[in-house]
């Protein structure tokens, strides 16, 4: 039976630090967070980001934008808060409205406020190992991995997935903690074969339980990015599934995240770490 790896558990002692070194050292952050639109998921998304920051210490500032927002007005609100020396971070709530253009409000975030880590800047930084802001999801499965005593040093990875905001960027990390990384996606030939030569699998492709024991070698880390919603009554109960096929792998896999529960917390928590980071930088 696989070690189930517990995003709450090690996202709450990472809210705890936070909070702990706020306490102790009277730092006075700052976050932004705008929301465009009145898509439920993401209203959720802010609402819980409030609240962490609430918990840790941390002073967060509400723009809640009509879903009519025109591009000019949100880019101008961006720049005010760019400018604004009691904001230390800037979070825009993905995806936004139609008409908008989401590469151009990210780029119009100031990388020393880039807390979400989506910038070129950001990127770029990671991609040649200097200092800047890291995306939270994949900041957190490192942290998942090392809190959770898994070597990655000398280990073969496997990401499936080549997004900009959780594939790449784990692959990097991955190879900056020294792990042998492959980097598989829709069009990779034989893909349970290349996955299951992985001692860690990252799984970020999107997919309903798309994963099953199939493409998973005996005893590997499961890292499952993956979180759809499900119509309970078809499912048994169940509301809410990833991309691997749980009950399928567990038995197979050493460690393994669950959906709900793990990487999921993950992300808020390392996104409050980011936002006394950038404090730090602008002081």
């Amino acid at each position: 039976m696989a070690k189930l790896i517990d995003g709450k558990a090690i996202s709450q002692a990472i809210r705890d630090e936070v909070r702990d070194e706020i306490a102790a050292s009277g730092i006075k952050a700052t976050l932004a967070v705008v929301l465009v639109g009145d898509d439920p998921a993401s209203a959720v998304y802010v609402r819980n980001k409030k609240l962490a920051c609430e918990y840790c210490g941390i002073r967060s500032v509400s723009y809640e934008l009509p879903a009519d927002t025109t591009e000019e007005k949100l880019l101008s609100l961006i720049d005010e808060l760019n400018n604004d020396p009691e904001i230390n971070g800037i979070l825009v709530q993905l995806p936004v409205p139609d008409g908008i253009d989401e590469d151009k409000v990210i780029e119009t975030i100031s990388p020393m406020k880039d807390v979400d880590g989506f910038s070129r800047a950001s990127v770029g930084a990671l991609s040649i190992g200097a200092e800047g802001f890291v995306s939270c999801t994949p900041a957190g499965i490192i942290e998942l991995l090392k809190r959770s005593d898994i070597e990655i040093d000398g280990k073969n990875c496997v990401v499936i997935g080549r997004s900009n905001i959780v594939g790449k960027p784990a692959a990097m990390l991955l190879l900056r903690e020294n792990g042998t990384v492959t980097i598989a996606h829709s069009h990779t030939k034989d893909l349970a074969e290349v996955a299951k030569k992985a001692d860690i699998l990252v799984v970020a492709i999107g997919k309903p339980e798309f994963i099953t024991a199939d493409y998973v070698k005996e005893g590997a880390a499961v890292i499952d990015v993956g979180i759809h919603r499900l119509d309970p009554e078809k499912n048994g109960g169940k509301k809410l599934c990833g991309d691997v096929k749980f009950d399928e792998v567990e038995p197979v896999a050493g460690a393994i995240t669950p959906v709900p529960g793990g990487v999921g917390p993950m992300t808020i928590a390392m996104l409050m770490k980011n936002t006394v980071a950038a404090y730090k930088m602008q002081h």
